[in-house]
């Protein structure tokens, strides 16, 4: 995460607006000690997290993952240049059982966000997460189960989904094994 510098970005735009921990807190429904984690980078936010955080400050979440360069009209991204996201971390302060790798991080104002998400342990908790926009989830290895709007759906590797993300939902690895996934999310 420190790559992204994710956390000064969200401090940034606090700051800008002369907010407190405890007015972001209180409009994002986030504890201040998670805020202020997440600003310090002791912590990586699930994309759910990030895209709430992004609505109150009216920025598109690929800010988060942008690198402060001119602007571009088209990225190649080489695998080893994949930037990665570790210890996502629940508003409850616990492990979700993924991590994540940006695909995308030069080009600004995009209308979505390409992920690798690496579903690499079976999550204690089966909590939900909602924002704005649609997801697109490509099962590239493993088997996963995903649980939208209280159904649980099985997706073997090859299988893909398409839908609003308003609707609760978790993707979770079906018997524990990793689980590799390409996500694409608007906003």
């Amino acid at each position: 995460m420190s790559e992204f510098n994710i956390g000064a970005k969200i401090k940034k735009l606090r700051l800008a607006k002369k907010l407190t921990l405890q007015a972001v807190a209180r409009e994002t429904g986030f504890s201040p000690a998670l805020i202020s984690q997440i600003e310090n980078n002791n912590v990586s936010p699930p994309i759910a997290t990030l895209s709430r955080i992004a609505k109150f400050f009216d920025v598109k979440i690929g800010l988060f993952f942008t690198e402060d360069e001119e602007e571009c009209r088209y990225e190649v991204v080489r695998a080893h240049e994949r930037k990665a996201i570790p210890r996502v971390i629940s508003k409850a302060g616990t492990s979700q059982g993924y991590s994540y790798e940006s695909l995308s991080f030069h080009k600004q104002n995009k209308k979505m966000e390409p992920f690798l998400l690496s579903v690499t342990e079976k999550a204690l908790e089966e909590n939900t997460y909602s924002h704005d926009g649609e997801e697109f989830l490509f099962i590239m290895h493993g088997t996963a189960e995903l649980i939208l709007d209280e159904k649980r759906i099985v997706l073997d590797e090859g299988d893909c989904v398409y839908f609003d993300s308003s609707l609760k939902h978790r993707l979770l690895s079906k018997d524990g094994s990793e689980v590799k996934v390409l996500a694409v999310v608007t906003r």
